[in-house]
């Protein structure tokens, strides 16, 4: 791809991801399209006019959060359809992942507009890069709702779930959150827990789960900041295919002696046929 600028252009959304804390984990693409954008369609924009301040950008900011985003939505789309160039951002991260954008993508895309992606930070990137997952498979849930029983309702139905679970949450219900997952999902599994990440005070700490929350309790500053939360997943048995090779030893000791029972099920399922003995001499009633 060409390295010179990009500038944005008629009738397009932009989509960019802006830092989730250090404010030069931006991207030169990210920046030339907030520079040269017609609109900048801001979650907070006292928070996104900092951001701009700090990289020199003097841009006109549309308010666009949680609270009007279907009313903005609409005036983003006029504005497009009008041959503006709109770049969208939230207070950090990536638009539509846990914060407004979304209902703008939409929007945008049905009424036939182009939107462009800048990819940048994000959280559940940085955290999974750290935490270092052996297989390379998980879930991202983001929040979890509020109350403690709709939490656990909704964390029953992840439960049996292979992959790690990703989480975000805030300080105010980290505890309760963390005792949460700890009942609902097993003490024995992994917590990872990623805290302010790419700020001044980031830290990074894995237990079980039934350990997390003396951990977290055992320093009120582990408790400030943002979260996210990765959890191992469900382990699968592992039987090596004894399960089904039981049953059909079972069946074969109805009529057969141990010996030629345990030579048979070996054939049939591929298990071990000494392991099947020894099994079928626990199984096979003393005459």
């Amino acid at each position: 791809m060409q390295a010179s600028e990009f500038r944005a252009q008629p009738g397009t959304l932009y989509i960019v991801a802006t830092p989730i804390g250090n404010l030069r984990d931006i991207t030169l693409r990210a920046l030339d399209i907030l520079k040269t954008a017609d609109l900048v369609a801001a979650e907070d924009t006292r928070v996104s006019g900092g951001l701009l301040s700090a990289h020199g950008i003097s841009a006109r900011l549309f308010a666009c959060h949680e609270h009007n985003e279907r009313t903005a939505a609409a005036e983003l789309v006029q504005r497009l359809q009008e041959g503006r160039s709109v770049a969208l951002i939230s207070d950090a991260g990536t638009p539509g992942i846990s914060d407004p954008g979304a209902v703008v993508a939409r929007a945008a895309r049905a009424a036939g507009l182009t939107v462009v992606p800048i990819p940048g930070a994000s959280a559940v990137a940085a955290a999974l890069s750290a935490a270092g997952l052996a297989e390379g498979r998980w879930l991202f849930h983001g929040f979890l709702p509020h109350k403690t029983g709709e939490r656990r309702r909704e964390l029953e139905t992840l439960a049996a779930v292979p992959q790690s679970l990703v989480f975000y949450e805030s300080p105010h219900r980290l505890l309760e959150t963390v005792a949460d997952l700890a009942v609902v999902l097993g003490g024995e599994r992994r917590l990872f827990i990623a805290r302010e990440l790419t700020k001044r005070f980031e830290e990074l700490h894995e237990c079980a789960l039934a350990e997390a929350v003396d951990w977290l309790q055992g320093d009120e500053n582990r408790r400030r900041g943002e979260f996210v939360l990765i959890v191992s997943g469900c382990p699968t048995e592992r039987d090596d295919g004894m399960k089904e090779a039981r049953r059909v030893l079972e069946i074969l000791l109805e009529d057969l002696p141990a010996s030629q029972a345990a030579r048979l099920a070996a054939r049939i399922t591929g298990a071990k046929k000494n392991a099947l003995y020894a099994l079928a001499q626990e199984l096979k009633p003393s005459p």
